[in-house]
């Protein structure tokens, strides 16, 4: 990456790679840069839970309150105003356009949710999928 090329994705930040990692050659931290970073910053964010972080107890999206409910339209529209209010306070760095919610394994309690945003200094649209368990333990074996 040339300096140029640098200067104009600085702004999409760096940081510890998700999940944290080590180079094996090296044995330094693994580090993640621009689109990369975002992706990583967003997977956390849907990931943790309100009140999982001790000293900033209101982070994260809390959309695992909405386990072991019945997928209906009530629950996605909960969900995607659960995660549009969790990004636009916790990652500074892109406009949520739209959140769609799609039920792609009703048995099983998988759902996908399509994340369309921009980053907001360059008005770059970017897309981002995030499988959401319905049901904890779905990647159980049923036949024993």
């Amino acid at each position: 990456m040339d300096n140029l090329e640098h200067t104009e994705t600085a702004f999409l930040g760096s940081g510890w790679a998700f999940p944290v990692s080590f180079s094996a050659d090296n044995y330094m931290l693994n580090l993640s840069a621009n689109e990369t970073n975002i992706n990583e910053s967003i997977h956390v964010i849907l990931n943790t839970r309100k009140g999982e972080r001790t000293l900033e107890s209101e982070f994260g999206s809390g959309i695992q309150q909405f386990m072991f409910r019945k997928i209906d339209s009530t629950l996605k529209g909960e969900i995607i105003e659960a995660i549009k209010f969790s990004l636009l306070r916790y990652e500074p760095r892109i406009l949520v356009q739209d959140v769609k919610v799609a039920s792609t394994d009703v048995a099983n309690g998988k759902i996908e949710i399509l994340i369309s945003y921009i980053y907001s200094k360059t008005n770059t649209r970017h897309n981002y999928v995030f499988p959401f368990y319905v049901k904890e333990g779905t990647n159980l074996d049923k036949k024993k």
